[in-house]
């Protein structure tokens, strides 16, 4: 199951995806379906998948015209592109990938991937906290982040400081509309994908949802006088 934000804490466009993936296979079998665990990925599979995973972005993104302007943008196109220009380069490198700090994370060219976190099967409280973070509104916007500068603009404490020291962003009140609208979600686009056999269409989905309860439906409370 995927979550597809578009916002990142500078107030940029930065697509990505919270993807919560079962580590391991469902198999089916005479007795139903039983689950096989897998070991974590290694650091050596997630940096191949990020560059797979690249290519085919790029690939798609040129497909689809996204790279080089075609025909009369509409304004909502036109903030999302100059958020995104300002923060990835569509340009088709070979390089090597930056060593990582982190096990199984990897970086490339404005792309990146984090596939070093796991819970526990029994941990319900943090997968739900997951699912909630992951299908958070679509404009997560801090507002305590937000405040009057001196000046008359609008400033917006970052989350973390710039590489460059950089604390707050400062917008006049247009620019912070502006800013604003390159986080609207495409129209009529659905965030929230399933994959695999949680997909709506799998075959195996029936065998893994909780089945309907069959018994007698409780009764209504009466309303007292």
């Amino acid at each position: 199951m995927s979550f597809i934000q578009f916002f990142g804490s500078a107030l940029q466009v930065t697509p990505h995806f919270h993807s919560r993936v079962p580590d391991g296979l469902f198999v089916p079998g005479e007795g139903g379906m039983r689950f096989e665990a897998l070991p974590p990925p290694t650091q050596g599979e997630v940096e191949p998948l990020l560059r797979v995973v690249r290519h085919r972005v790029l690939r798609l993104l040129e497909k689809r015209g996204a790279l080089h302007a075609q025909g009369t943008e509409d304004a909502l196109q036109a903030y999302q592109a100059h958020s995104l220009q300002q923060r990835l380069r569509w340009t088709e490198v070979d390089v090597r990938l930056p060593p990582s700090k982190q096990p199984r994370c990897a970086l490339l060219e404005g792309f990146s991937l984090h596939a070093n976190t796991h819970l526990h099967a029994n941990d319900r409280q943090g997968l739900e906290r997951r699912c909630r973070y992951g299908a958070r509104g679509a404009l997560a916007l801090a507002l305590e982040r937000l405040s009057r500068a001196e000046d008359g603009r609008i400033a917006y404490r970052l989350k973390r400081p710039l590489p460059g020291g950089t604390t707050h962003l400062f917008f006049t009140e247009l620019e912070l509309l502006g800013r604003l609208a390159s986080l609207v979600p495409p129209p009529r686009a659905n965030l929230t994908r399933f994959h695999g056999v949680f997909a709506p269409g799998a075959k195996l989905r029936p065998f893994l949802l909780p089945q309907a309860w069959a018994g007698p439906k409780p009764q209504e409370a009466l309303p007292t006088a």
